[in-house]
């Protein structure tokens, strides 16, 4: 079978190492891919909201089944473009998919349905918010509707910084079409974890749950970036835990769905606050997560494909995947200045005697072939991806390999996941 993934960053090229190890897999396509996915399969020059270009490329090549990556191309409609054509896609349809691309759609479906999450006041208007905000307890969240690349998020202490927040979105449209509306909700206090659920319409396949880290330093200090790490399992997801949030929030997400007519499949990847009252949905994300994914994949012991299938067939409850017991971390390596203005093309070294390490996978996201040499190409340019028989091992490998690669102005986190002894 030939597979086409659709997008450029780290989660593509995870996504693509996996799929390569199937039996199944002819061919691999990625459009438009990177330096990484370069390696296993053949990249396309065709962006993720070409849509025309990627159903005729799709007819074209007899792909056997597209997996989209990028929200940005599932709420433009490219899974109803490829359903219309009687095209196979892995992914969510424009209209399920706004329960991501609009944080106000997905706020009244979970409050709706009894789906526990933050109190929430959404406003289009700046005077309004900021005088709502003035008589509100801090800390406050404050959130574009839209899409805003994982950054139209800012938890303001202050009034002051509410304010600025509430008018950068508003008024100065910081985050463009996203920025129009805004959520404001109350700060939840705990510990966030990421989950991951396949849905087929019917029913769900939860995977083994995740921590990102999305400040850009140390110590969760710093602007929020797309991610910066991620652990897994994340050390605070127990069975008890684990049965909660299946039983009060995705049993009740899937009612929800046929309750409204939404139908969904694709991968589900609720953001979650543990908090003293539970588990709370910081956010729904419609798509496989990216640093997550890394790691996922990372753990995943059977084929990646029988899974994306059964989603997109209907057949999720017949599927029983294998799952590695060795615990994941990976690393991101940034270019310097992210999440603001950073230049690109330096070139990357010490990857390959990086992955002499053993357990030691590097995903490419940034990076492009230019010649002899890989260059940066992006904000996140590496995610270099370690297994070990418990999280202090996977971080201590993933850190030794990072530190044998180098380009000019890199940055990263020191202190993902635990140190120590298990």
């Amino acid at each position: 079978m030939n597979i086409l993934i659709v997008g450029s960053g780290g989660r593509e090229h995870a996504l693509a190492w996996k799929l390569a190890q199937s039996p199944r897999v002819s061919k691999i396509f990625c459009a438009p891919g990177n330096g990484g996915t370069a390696r296993l399969g053949e990249n396309v020059p065709l962006a993720a909201d070409n849509i025309s270009g990627l159903v005729e490329f799709a007819k074209t090549r007899k792909i056997g089944l597209t997996v989209v990556g990028p929200d940005d191309a599932l709420a433009l409609g490219l899974v109803d473009a490829f359903d219309a054509a009687g095209l196979k896609i892995f992914g969510p349809t424009a209209s399920a998919a706004r329960l991501e691309s609009s944080k106000s759609f997905a706020k009244d479906f979970m409050n709706r349905h009894g789906i526990p999450t933050a109190r929430a006041r959404e406003f289009t208007d700046s005077a309004s918010a900021c005088e709502w905000c003035r008589t509100s307890k801090f800390p406050l969240v404050i959130k574009a509707d839209g899409l805003a690349l994982g950054k139209g998020v800012v938890i303001a202490m202050t009034v002051a910084e509410a304010e600025h927040a509430v008018r950068q979105c508003l008024d100065e449209e910081a985050f463009g079409e996203a920025g129009r509306r805004i959520v404001i909700e109350e700060f939840l206090e705990g510990v966030e974890c990421s989950i991951h659920a396949l849905v087929d319409g019917a029913s769900y396949l939860l995977f083994p749950d995740c921590r990102d880290h999305k400040r850009a330093c140390d110590g969760d200090k710093g602007p929020n970036t797309g991610g910066m790490g991620t652990i897994s399992p994340s050390g605070s997801l127990d069975e008890c835990l684990r049965a909660q949030v299946k039983r009060e929030i995705l049993d009740r997400f899937i009612a929800g769905l046929k309750k409204d007519g939404i139908e969904y499949r694709g991968m589900l990847f609720p953001g979650l606050m543990l908090t003293a009252d539970g588990p709370k949905v910081l956010e729904f994300n419609c798509r496989w997560g990216d640093p997550e994914t890394q790691v996922l994949v990372r753990r995943l012991g059977s084929d990646l494909l029988d899974l994306l299938e059964a989603t997109v067939e209907g057949t999720l409850s017949t599927a029983t995947p294998e799952w590695r017991e060795a615990a994941a971390t990976c690393v991101i390596l940034a270019s310097g200045g992210y999440p603001g203005s950073y230049e690109k093309g330096k070139i990357i070294t010490g990857i390959a005697s990086a992955e002499t390490l053993p357990d030691v996978v590097v995903f490419h996201a940034g990076t492009k072939d230019a010649g002899e040499t890989l260059q940066t190409n992006g904000g996140r340019v590496l995610g270099v991806t370690a297994l070990g028989d418990h999280l202090p091992e996977a971080r201590q490998k993933a850190y030794e390999a990072a530190d044998r690669i180098a380009f000019e102005g890199l940055q990263r986190r020191n202190d993902i996941g635990p140190a120590g002894n298990s």
